[in-house]
């Protein structure tokens, strides 16, 4: 019997909800939001996870970490059946250890044993068989704490027993969960670090205990491809894992209710990497191609494929280590792979070129001071740096909007003595209980009048290249006036590049193709021009780089030519135009 014959005579069971965790006080006092998944996302990731009916799942072991009402441990325990009934199989009570599911609601776990029984009973297993099994395999707890997750054995090697490992586990942001769950989560899951978001131990932990060859399906926020508190967990998957399939579904309709959740659908494996499948989708996509688009995956060699609502290419090797996964078409992804493999980053200490960003006050009204503001007559002049802020960058020429940094702080980077600067001392006198209130203040109260970041000196004689955060393209303006970059401004410094030539190559699509891949779209397609996304922007070798090439990034820059300058680019990538093609 076909997946698609024995799924079409099964009788309708309700979709599983999926738990949206709002706030978590404890293991077993958890307050719940809940979405439906849809049934036949479901059916694709355990096809793309290899739970298929063609197999005798009878020698597999499946695991479901968070099984809501059954969402895809039904449809899960429907295949099993299918393929045993194909072989002639009897499943009886020795069967438990071929299913293990959990979810910390109970509510969830006795409609989910429920949905298990009413299955088992349509496939011919008598009740009382169908109840041992429903109750051993459904278990109420939580998945990360329970004994399945014991990660001191998982961790030295000891039974990672299952061959499959599928689902849609909690999205639980940092701020939600309570402090000692956090601590007991982190003690035993090292990936969960920072301001993480609880799936990432649900990876961690079912990863540690697939079999080697085993196959992992989850869906999931999109967001630790490429954030900060998803750097631990893409160098754990990089060690001992396979990236199989990133599918990016963010555009779907997934789950029954709408959640701005930015899902993907990723597909990982216990072994050495192989080849990686990224695909991009749009609101066309549905049942119909999500099966097209599986098959592809697991069946074909092509590289590129196009359907209806999606596009999808096959890479040779995936991104190593913990760095940044790329998101966008297939072709951007593979654009950026191409250029990570070929060519140095921009921000790279054996050429001289740093990215950083301006000055965090703490306290802008203190620190930042008009040109006409009569507070600057008061203040030593040597107290007083020229600022850059964002509004000055907005032309693209740098120009100058007349602020003042007031500045505490010494070349040697500690902060001067107030009693040699009675004008500096006077001034921040009179402002002490704003400063005082402030976080940088309270943890060193001796220091009360510092500004949260110190000032780097030896930026104010280098010529730089400044970034706008919150914008919709890349846009480097060049500032040689000796000014201090606030905040909201990212810096590129080099004891390498002409800066012009290199603000030619930052001018073109190319490096903005880049900060596309990585970065996250706010409200009005705005992106972040972050300095860990400025970072990860790669760039031709200056020295190899002809002195007509040069010549021409020059004046494209200093045009804001922006085509002119993507076309001297390309040649330097070796790239032809329809590499930018999206």
């Amino acid at each position: 019997m076909t997946v698609q014959s024995y799924v079409a005579h099964s009788v309708s069971l309700p979709a599983a909800k999926k738990p949206v965790i709002t706030a978590i006080r404890s293991a077993a006092q958890i307050e719940y939001g809940e979405v439906f998944t849809r049934r036949w996302v479901a059916e694709v990731m355990l096809d793309l996870a290899g739970y298929t009916v063609d197999r005798d799942l009878t020698e597999l072991r499946l695991m479901e970490p968070a099984c809501g009402q059954g969402a895809f441990l039904v449809p899960a325990v429907e295949r099993l059946m299918a393929s045993a009934v194909a072989r002639g199989h009897v499943i009886d009570d020795r069967a438990i250890l071929l299913v293990q599911a959990c979810d910390v609601q109970l509510s969830n776990v006795e409609r989910c044993r429920e949905a298990v029984i009413a299955v088992l009973l349509r496939f011919g297993v008598s009740y009382s068989t169908a109840n041992v099994l429903a109750q051993s395999w459904v278990c109420h707890g939580d998945y990360l704490l329970s004994a399945q997750a014991n990660s001191d054995l998982i961790a030295e090697g000891v039974r990672p027993d299952f061959d499959v490992i599928v689902g849609n586990p909690p999205y639980i942001r940092f701020d939600d969960i309570d402090e000692g769950l956090c601590r007991a989560y982190r003690s035993r899951w090292p990936t969960m670090s920072g301001r993480v978001d609880v799936y990432v131990g649900f990876y961690e932990c079912a990863l540690r205990s697939l079999k080697p060859g085993g196959r992992l399906a989850f869906i999931c926020p999109d967001r630790w491809m490429r954030n900060q508190y998803g750097t631990a967990l893409r160098e754990f998957v990089a060690q001992s894992y396979s990236v199989d399939a990133v599918l990016s579904v963010r555009n779907v309709d997934v789950f029954e209710t709408p959640v701005a959740a930015y899902p993907a659908i990723t597909v990982l494996s216990r072994g050495a990497q192989r080849s990686a499948v990224v695909a991009e989708t749009n609101r066309r996509f549905a049942e119909p191609s999500a099966h097209e688009l599986t098959a592809w995956t697991l069946q074909s060699n092509d590289r590129t494929t196009v359907g209806c609502g999606y596009r999808a290419f096959r890479l040779p090797q995936w991104f190593p280590g913990d760095e940044m996964w790329p998101i966008g078409s297939p072709a951007r992804v593979s654009l950026v792979k191409y250029l990570n493999d070929n060519f140095a980053p921009l921000h790279n200490l054996e050429t001289g070129t740093r990215v950083g960003i301006g000055i965090t006050t703490g306290a802008d009204n203190v620190y930042i001071l008009n040109e006409d503001d009569p507070a600057l007559d008061g203040i030593e002049s040597d107290r007083l740096l020229r600022l850059a802020m964002a509004r000055d960058t907005r032309s693209g020429d740098f120009v100058w909007g007349r602020r003042y940094l007031v500045n505490p702080w010494s070349r040697s980077g500690v902060l001067v003595d107030l009693a040699s600067y009675p004008g500096l001392a006077n001034y921040l006198a009179g402002h002490r209980s704003r400063l005082a209130k402030r976080y940088t203040a309270k943890v060193n109260p001796q220091n009360w009048h510092r500004t949260v970041d110190k000032v780097n000196h030896d930026l104010l004689s280098s010529a730089k290249l400044l970034v706008q955060d919150m914008q919709i393209s890349l846009n480097p303006v060049l500032e040689n006036e000796g000014c201090y970059p606030h905040h909201n401004l990212y810096y590129i410094v080099s004891s390498h590049w002409d800066m012009q030539v290199l603000g030619g190559i930052l001018l073109s699509r190319v490096a903005q193709a880049f900060v596309e891949a990585y970065s996250i779209r706010m409200r009005g397609n705005t992106l972040r021009f972050q300095s860990q996304y400025l970072k990860k922007i790669r760039v031709p070798d200056y020295a190899q780089l002809g002195q007509q090439s040069k010549e021409a990034l020059r004046e494209a820059f200093l045009a804001r030519d922006v085509e002119a300058a993507t076309a001297v680019a390309l040649r330097a990538y070796g790239l032809d135009a329809d590499a930018l093609v999206d």
